[in-house]
């Protein structure tokens, strides 16, 4: 299924699944009215922010990851085929982060590492089919990468690192920041590695670069 992107204008219905109503209470006190963004419902656990996903169709759900009766990580990939996620929790495990990013999260904030404005920002990015990710999360995707084994397609460990990240959702620009390079050398290596790869763009090498 895909997700049409929103216009830039256009409303951002949001659902914010945490275990914790206070929680909950808090991420609809930092989202001021007229900002464009509404949340449409609220669960506490996994099955609920499901059901409420499927229910509702929003354009963006918050997910934390420790919930009881599944846990946010467990139903990322359903949610995400309605829903663009955005991992909104405590839980700062490298392994965590890098799984909720392979399963379909597009973003991923940690609590006590982002200020209101940033949050209205992620949403937002979220929404668009942007990555967003807070700064441990990049730091533990860049870490994933990094440990690959050499890849496939002739591409040399920094292409793979980039073409990982590619695949991860995030644009040239968060890659030349995530890796410590310029923009300009990381357009040099994505179209190497489209070169390599056979691809016309970006959609087409995420789809081969998946390919088993």
């Amino acid at each position: 299924m895909t997700i049409d992107r929103p216009h830039p204008d256009e409303h951002i219905t949001l659902l914010v699944a945490d275990d914790n109503s206070v929680v909950r209470a808090v991420v609809r006190e930092m989202i001021p009215a007229g900002s464009g963004i509404e949340v449409v419902g609220e669960a506490a656990n996994g099955v609920e922010a499901l059901r409420l996903a499927v229910a509702l169709r929003p354009t963006v759900t918050l997910l934390d990851h420790r919930m009881p009766l599944r846990d946010g990580l467990s139903v990322v990939a359903s949610i995400g085929a309605i829903s663009r996620v955005l991992m909104l929790t405590r839980t700062a495990d490298d392994a965590v982060v890098v799984d909720a990013i392979r399963a379909g999260a597009l973003g991923y904030l940690i609590h006590g590492q982002f200020v209101p404005a940033e949050l209205l920002l992620a949403v937002r990015s979220v929404a668009a089919g942007e990555a967003y990710l807070s700064p441990t999360a990049a730091r533990a995707l860049v870490t994933s990468v990094r440990a690959a084994p050499q890849s496939r397609a002739g591409l040399s460990r920094r292409e793979t690192e980039v073409m990982n990240l590619i695949a991860a959702g995030l644009t040239n620009a968060e890659i030349a920041g995530s890796l410590v390079l310029s923009l300009k050398t990381v357009e040099n290596h994505v179209n190497h590695i489209f070169g390599k790869l056979g691809a016309g763009g970006r959609t087409e090498a995420i789809a081969l670069w998946r390919r088993p």
